[in-house]
């Protein structure tokens, strides 16, 4: 068919919508050179056929993958036809193109995830050009070359940075931060209500244009605008503006402008689609861009959709569906009364609240509304299907969320994002927006401290349904810092008894949940805190969350971004709620406090045989190390007291220097006692804390640090004490990838990012290095929140691991006058279990350090001093030894390294009695094992 024939016989064709729809149809794809609509599985017409209710069928026409298409007589709104189409896209399997067609008109809308609609239209005189018949081909065969150019997120962010220009620009002509920040927050709502003809077209460009280079007219015009925009009945020139209100336009206070502003404005205007901008993301990056105070760079990652969703979805979408499902087969079985029972369930989601406590600038509330319209629309599409009457407005809306925020400017981005956003769904799924105002009120976003009031007295979280959000991380550390002294301690007395003293700030928001839910003010929760949640003190809130409710959904180590930085989260969801467990997406029985759906290893007690043993060593606060060429240098310089130069510095090692190769540092060490006079007699050492240290150590916030400026902050006496007699002790790194275990000569000082195990026998080395020792620690660890990697803490990982009986630390602690035993005597497991650990060291650090690439050297003070001896790479080795780590050879894991972890893991099964032990053996039974034994030593101690 020619594009001639075509046009003559559709152009004002009288058939009736029926009649015609297949037909014209068929002639398209004749005339497109395209397949016809013959497979019922995949490309068909009428796809969905009749409705239960009596009406039309979800498209037209439907290809999988491609599009939906709606069809409909010339002259009819083709609004409807595509409000039909996306009602329906859940039941098409969402295609990225719906056509919308009146025979004489084709438009096509993109529906790309992610990305925003431009429709194309294409007139029926227009197909007797190649471009517009390429074009439509292109929905047939490849929609991808429909897709829009940029996605709504980089729309978002080129417009935030066009913004930020404009911000700073201002700013460092002397104008206040947040007065710009308002006013261009306000701006920016002009453009998008422009765009989006909320506002007469083009009244908010052509004021910027109009006004040229008269930066004060053009000020007078934007006030005399914003004025309109606030009032009933407001008038700009000679156009009616709609009444927007909402609180936005309440203070008007525009700033002095340059020419240069309203170029940028103008530019901002002109150039951008303004409906485009992502609500998901539209207030991370404007805040970032506009408020001086915020701290991540413009351009920072933000956490997308699907990971927030994941909280979303089991708190409100989830639920909420499970009870309309509910109510739909009421109606169904109760025909007399389904009107009531419908219009109850509208009632239900009207009334319906969400809190996020700490809003930030809105992404998680336009996300829990988006998911509340989601599920009304549903229940409207499904309720017609039923037979009922069409809704024409919706019962959920910007009423049904809450926030409180402590900064007053992400407080006013969070409404703009929730407005801009609820404004784009109700357009782009065929609703009517709010009017008269067409910005409601949001009075339930409130700027508050959301866990302390001025007072000092605890704040008070409204009632609501669900809470859910993204608190502040900020470990304990931080905290005087970033919230000052008195503050923060302030807050720790409130909620003494309730949240630990060094848990992170996120922990606050936790618990104050729990008691919302114990209250009976709230029903469920779900937040997000940093992965570290699950051991040491953080997880004593899950604790008291687990013994008063219960988490029905969480998602333990999960990439997020906070700040602009990268790190590991987990996602937590408690309260009442009887939805069926789910842990990392898979269902399981329970989940712990621990956020594991196993044995609650958070049971696990310490016993009293492990304790001083394992230490966190030594804090420096201060530049205390020294290259070891120059301390090699200090150890030939004489005293005036006649002493060496080594009894003050020595070699000292931290956890890279285990997990890569050694830095050659040594450490100024005057010990846990030594006077400032003594000190003063090491000269050179002396000299070098005196200029380096002590200034840092002056502005210490402890006193201890600034008095005893000499020594070590934190020198663990405990740790030296236990150290005495041994030649050697074992070391493991508090964070690694891997968790290992090394041999670390009794001279070399540790430093904190090591724990220094006080034992020199083979036979605790292996137990440690076993895969039950492993499993343990990587249970009962902390976690970083940047990384993934576990912290090893003496506490919770070393004192509470049950050694296999007679092997325990007391077991193997050094005997009086007698040293420490290589492993007990007699004992053939023993005997087994240091063979193994030998043979596992023995053949590591032949892969670390080849006899062919290594030389060990020592200079005669190094040994006089009797510091041990350091490889030294041979010449030509050096880049080969770089690469032997041992973070590289447990990445790599040889068939070796293998074999000899599974001849000591087979020799340490066999110490505790496990016949059955196989390597396959489910970690989860290991664990149970473990714990059983921990708890049976714990109570026959007690």
């Amino acid at each position: 068919m020619t594009p001639e024939q075509f046009i003559a016989r559709w152009k004002d064709n009288k058939l009736s919508e029926r009649a015609g729809a297949q037909a014209h149809f068929d002639d398209l794809c004749e005339l497109l050179e395209v397949d016809k609509p013959r497979d019922p599985d995949n490309y068909c017409f009428e796809r969905g056929a009749k409705k239960a209710g009596g009406g039309d069928g979800w498209a037209d026409v439907w290809k999988r993958g491609h599009f939906g298409w709606e069809n409909k007589k010339p002259g009819r709104d083709l609004e409807k036809a595509l409000k039909q189409l996306t009602d329906y896209a859940l039941q098409l399997e969402n295609p990225p193109l719906l056509v919308v067609c009146d025979r004489e008109r084709i438009v096509i809308h993109t529906a790309f995830t992610g990305y925003p609609d431009e429709p194309r239209e294409i007139r029926i005189e227009q197909l007797v050009t190649p471009e517009a018949r390429q074009l439509l081909r292109w929905v047939f065969t490849e929609p991808e070359k429909l897709r829009p150019e940029k996605s709504t997120a980089a729309i978002t962010a080129a417009a935030a940075g066009q913004f930020a220009g404009l911000a700073k620009a201002m700013r460092q002509r002397g104008e206040d931060g947040q007065r710009v920040a308002h006013f261009l927050v306000q701006c920016l709502f002009c453009m998008f209500a422009e765009d989006e003809s909320l506002l007469p077209a083009g009244i908010f460009t052509d004021l910027l244009k109009n006004a040229g280079q008269d930066a004060e007219k053009a000020r007078r015009r934007i006030a005399k605008l914003f004025q309109a925009m606030q009032q009933k009945n407001g008038e700009y020139g000679d156009a009616d503006i709609p009444w927007f209100n909402g609180g936005l336009f309440k203070s008007i206070d525009i700033p002095p402008l340059e020419p240069s502003d309203l170029a940028g404005l103008h530019a901002a205007a002109a150039d951008m689609d303004w409906r485009a901008i992502d609500p998901t993301i539209f207030g991370t990056l404007f805040e970032r861009g506009l408020d001086p105070a915020a701290r991540a760079p413009l351009g920072a990652h933000y956490t997308d959709t699907g990971t927030i969703e994941k909280l979303i979805r089991p708190l409100i979408s989830e639920p909420l569906l499970a009870e309309w499902a509910a109510v739909k087969a009421e109606i169904a079985a109760k025909p007399k009364k389904a009107k009531a029972a419908y219009q109850t369930f509208l009632l239900r989601l009207n009334h319906f609240r969400v809190l996020d406590p700490a809003c930030g600038s809105g992404n998680f509330l336009y996300l829990a509304l988006k998911a509340l319209r989601d599920v009304e629309k549903r229940a409207h599409v499904e309720a017609q299907e039923l037979g009922l009457p069409a809704e024409l407005s919706m019962q959920t809306g910007p009423h049904n969320i809450l926030g409180l925020e402590i900064n007053e400017f992400a407080a006013e981005l969070a409404r703009v994002t929730v407005w801009i956003g609820d404004i784009q769904w109700c357009r782009r799924n065929g609703y009517a927006h709010a009017t008269n105002p067409i910005l409601k009120p949001l009075d339930g976003i409130v700027h508050q401290d959301a866990l302390m009031n001025a007072d000092g007295s605890e704040a008070e979280w409204p009632q609501c349904d669900v809470i859910v959000g993204n608190p502040p991380f900020l470990g304990t550390k931080k905290q005087w810092s970033e919230l000052g002294r008195d503050y923060t301690d302030r807050l720790r007395q409130l909620y003494d008894g309730r949240v630990p003293g060094f848990a992170d700030l996120v922990l606050y928001w936790f618990e104050k949940a729990r008691a919302q839910i114990e209250a009976g003010r709230l029903t469920v929760a779900g937040l997000v805190a940093t992965n570290s949640i699950r051991g040491g003190a953080n997880r004593k809130v899950l604790d008291r969350i687990v013994a008063s409710t219960r988490i029905f959904e969480a998602w333990g180590d999960e990439e997020w971004v906070n700040e602009g930085a990268a790190v590991r989260v987990s996602l937590v969801c408690f309260g009442n709620s009887d939805q069926p467990a789910q842990l990392d997406g898979v269902a399981v029985a329970k989940i712990n406090a621990d956020l594991t759906s196993g044995s609650a290893l958070s049971k696990a007690t310490k016993l009293a045989e492990n304790t001083n043993c394992a230490f966190v060593a030594t804090v420096k606060a201060g530049p205390f190390d020294i290259p070891g060429d120059v301390a090699r240098d200090w150890l030939k310089i004489p005293n005036p007291n006649g002493r060496p130069n080594s009894d003050a510095v020595r070699p000292w090692s931290n956890g890279m220097d285990v997990t890569r190769r050694s830095s050659d540092k040594w450490i100024i060490d005057f010990g846990v006692d030594m006077s400032e006079a003594d000190a003063m007699l090491y000269e050179v050492p002396f000299a070098h804390v005196l200029e380096q240290v002590r200034p840092m150590r002056e502005k210490s916030n402890r006193a201890a640090y600034k008095t005893r400026w000499w020594r070590l902050a934190e020198p663990i006496p405990k740790m030296r004490t236990a150290l005495i007699g041994l030649n050697r002790f074992i070391a493991t790194p508090v964070v690694a990838k891997h968790r290992l275990f090394v041999w670390m000569d009794s001279r070399v000082l540790a430093d904190h990012q090591l724990i220094a195990i006080a034992r020199s026998d083979d036979l605790t080395f292996g137990i440690l290095h076993s895969r039950f020792h492993e499993l343990w620690s990587l249970r009962l660890c902390t976690w970083l929140g940047v990384g993934n990697d576990p912290r090893y803490t003496p506490t919770t990982t070393f004192e509470t691991f049950p050694f296999p009986a007679g092997m325990t630390p007391r077991d193997t602690a050094p005997r009086t006058g007698q040293g420490t035993p290589p492993c007990l005597a007699g004992e053939v497991a023993a005997e087994r279990i240091a063979a193994a650990a030998r043979c596992l060291n023995e053949r590591r650090e032949a892969w670390l350090n080849p006899p062919e690439w290594v030389d060990w050297v020592i200079t005669p003070e190094e040994e006089k001093a009797g510091f041990p001896k350091r490889p030294v790479a041979k010449p030509g080795h050096e880049a080969d030894l770089k690469k032997r780590t041992l973070t590289n050879l447990y990445n790599a894991r040889p068939a070796w390294l293998d074999l000899a972890h599974r001849e000591l893991d087979a020799a340490v099964a066999a110490a505790y009695g496990w016949t059955d032990y196989t390597p396959e053996m489910a970690e989860e039974e290991i664990l149970r094992r473990l714990l059983a034994l921990n708890l049976e030593r714990a109570a026959a101690a007690a």
